[in-house]
């Protein structure tokens, strides 16, 4: 049977290796009218940002009630940062800094549990972790798998729902966490979740042949060989000597699970495939 692909880059990986320019709390203000007539008087609102810069590319997104950054990210100019944001350092280093630390520290706390498989202890600094930042990208993933190792169907199917809502999730940076928690929904028998979910990931990340890869893994235990045949295609598009893929498709044509009308195609990608590879199990 072939095996999904796991080899990814790990989270935090990239962010830790590119260069930081900016990195901080900014604010903006905004000028609101309240009340009608004789009674109308303006307010500032004030709203905190985390602003962080690699290269050429800044991003910003809001902090949530407990002084994290959560939600949405999106990308400024260097003019709108100048132009439209002002500094907050003391309050990133007084406030914003320490919860963000604390944060990471239970994530790192709940991933190092559940590694040696300690999956309460672990679900227990998760939960903390969401406590603080509901949408954190590690600690739903981390949760997820949590439930899934212990067999909690219905807690994982809610953790699913909340995933494939949240775009971070399927950010190069998570990459080798989505593909774990796509690979373990089709090992615990939630095949059309890992279907929605790989669905979910390719509409955010196109041009990846071990997500098209690992589409066509679940698609084949829901018995659509057709929309199998599509992705594994897809993957050796765009990677014509991706191994895992090829052995994959080796693997179906020696069972003959491949439509005749799809013969063709099919041994046209396995021509990149050494003849003396053996299939994957």
């Amino acid at each position: 049977m072939p095996q999904e692909e796991k080899n990814a880059t790990p989270a935090g990986h990239a962010a830790d290796s590119g260069k930081t320019d900016v990195r901080g709390v900014f604010s903006t203000q905004e000028i609101r009218k309240v009340g009608t007539g004789t009674t109308t008087r303006k307010t500032v609102q004030k709203t905190f940002w985390f602003i962080e810069q690699r290269g050429d590319v800044i991003e910003c997104q809001p902090l949530n009630t407990n002084y994290v950054p959560s939600g949405p990210k999106r990308k400024i100019t260097m003019d709108e940062l100048i132009s439209k944001f002002a500094p907050e350092p003391e309050f990133y280093l007084n406030s914003v800094y320490p919860k963000m630390r604390e944060l990471r520290q239970s994530v790192d706390n709940a991933d190092a549990h559940r590694e040696k498989g300690e999956n309460f202890a672990a679900e227990y600094e998760y939960t903390r972790a969401l406590k603080v930042d509901e949408e954190n990208v590690r600690a739903n993933f981390g949760i997820g798998l949590t439930y899934m190792e212990r067999g909690d169907v219905e807690k994982a199917q809610d953790i699913f729902e909340r995933l494939v809502k949240l775009d971070g999730a399927f950010e190069a940076e998570h990459k080798h966490l989505f593909n774990e928690f796509g690979i373990n929904l089709r090992k615990n028998k939630m095949l059309q979740q890992a279907v929605d979910y790989y669905k979910r990931a390719l509409e955010l990340t196109q041009n990846d042949e071990n997500l098209h890869m690992n589409m066509a893994r679940a698609l084949l235990e829901t018995k659509d060989i057709n929309g199998c045949l599509d992705h594994l295609l897809q993957a050796l598009a765009i990677a014509p000597a991706h191994e895992s893929s090829l052995k994959f498709l080796s693997w179906m044509v020696q069972r003959n699970l491949v439509p005749e009308d799809r013969q063709e195609a099919a041994r046209a990608a396995l021509q990149a495939l050494a003849r003396d590879a053996d299939p994957a199990e």
